[in-house]
């Protein structure tokens, strides 16, 4: 009872969700697009801009609300290739400057997953595909 009790409520949140246009998905489309960034960034927003010229549904998430979950972590580490890949070198946080120091790689995992502002935006995925920046090139090989 419990678990249809469940489904159900996941059943009306996302009826509710397409009907209010929050998700718009084309029917037929393959490509499942999640963009993780800021709205204050322009490379998230050169991005959510390069997937609506193309009309091509994608899912905007705001990493410092709403964060990654562990899996989503884990796939984007393994499709971008590590954690130095993902991290905003260039950031102004004193976090970002401990880490150059820091050897142990799993430290550093914990620390960006706990500290999402620490990565580069946007994350693009698709799937088990993944992304970090502006990257259109890699983008159209998906399409």
């Amino acid at each position: 009872l419990a678990g249809s009790m469940a489904r159900l409520a996941a059943n009306y949140a996302y009826a509710t969700a397409r009907s209010c246009g929050k998700i718009d998905f084309q029917e037929g489309s393959t490509m499942n697009i999640q963009i993780f960034g800021s709205s204050k960034s322009f490379d998230t927003k050169k991005a959510e801009r390069y997937f609506k010229e193309r009309r091509i549904p994608f899912q905007s998430i705001d990493l410092k609300t709403y964060g990654m979950s562990g899996r989503e972590f884990d796939s984007v580490l393994r499709a971008v290739g590590g954690i130095d890949n993902l991290i905003d070198w260039d950031g102004k946080s004193p976090d970002i400057t401990l880490m150059k120091y820091m050897d142990d790689q799993r430290a550093k995992e914990d620390k960006v997953f706990d500290n999402p502002a620490l990565m580069k935006t946007p994350v693009v995925r698709n799937g088990k595909h993944a992304t970090v920046g502006y990257c259109p090139e890699v983008w159209a090989a998906w399409e």
